[in-house]
């Protein structure tokens, strides 16, 4: 199917990388319905949202203040999953034209399809590294949200096997490997520091809300990262594409 080595190259990256993400589709599906949606929501809940992150900040909120803090949860959860929409930016050259291509790119546009493409030296490699690892994710993902949400059923109270705090953990384990910076260290205990604070005082999901504006407004400021004047900083172009 992919003729040059550098796009076999970019297929391989994408398999293995959505073959290790996918298994994280265990933890959700029987988190999820512990925290109490059944099998059906949870896989329908996948299967339409599709963005890990978003998925467990989700249930994490439903977990702790059910149904009342729904709402809360659905706030949080969109804000973490807007990211997405400036990968789009960046993933716009390299999926190509077309509306239905575009429209199926949109739903695989998630942190590691852009990752790996984003590696890869030319064009056509970013293009079959972001549609392998995409596809490749989606499909195991969905399939191991079942399983875990059969899991689930079948375990029953998490909370007897110290599973609770799983989510946190998951969630955690997706976040800590971007925190290089010193920059997004300090969002993230900025962040942290203003969840801790106000969750004795507000409802749940609601100091999820307020940590994620705060990481914003924090991030914005740019304190600790480096520094680029207006006439200096550039867009690295794609390569293969005009500049």
């Amino acid at each position: 199917m992919y003729s040059s080595p550098d796009s076999r190259s970019a297929a391989r990256a994408g398999l293995a990388v959505g073959v290790a993400t996918a298994a994280y589709g265990i933890s959700f599906g029987a988190l999820s319905t512990a925290a109490g949606l059944d099998v059906w929501q949870t896989c329908f809940l996948s299967l339409v949202m599709f963005t890990g992150g978003s998925q467990f900040a989700l249930i994490g909120v439903l977990a702790s203040g059910g149904l009342a803090a729904a709402p809360s949860a659905i706030a949080g959860a969109a804000l973490l999953g807007s990211r997405n929409v400036i990968y789009a930016l960046r993933m716009s050259p390299v999926v190509g034209s077309g509306w239905f291509r575009r429209t199926l790119a949109a739903h695989l546009t998630i942190d590691e399809s852009v990752a790996v493409a984003v590696a890869q030296p030319t064009l056509v490699a970013q293009r079959a590294g972001f549609w392998v690892t995409g596809l490749v994710v989606f499909v195991g993902w969905n399939i191991t949200t079942l399983l875990g949400a059969l899991i689930g059923n079948l375990i029953g109270d998490v909370s007897a096997y110290g599973l609770d705090a799983a989510a946190a953990a998951a969630f955690l384990g997706l976040l800590w490997p971007r925190l290089k910076a010193r920059q997004a260290q300090a969002v993230a205990v900025g962040a942290a520091v203003a969840a801790t604070l106000l969750t004795p005082v507000l409802a749940p999901g609601l100091p999820v809300i307020v940590a994620a504006l705060v990481a914003v407004l924090f991030g914005l400021t740019n304190w600790l990262g480096p520094r680029q004047g207006p006439q200096t900083a550039e867009i690295a172009p794609i390569e293969g594409m005009p500049s």
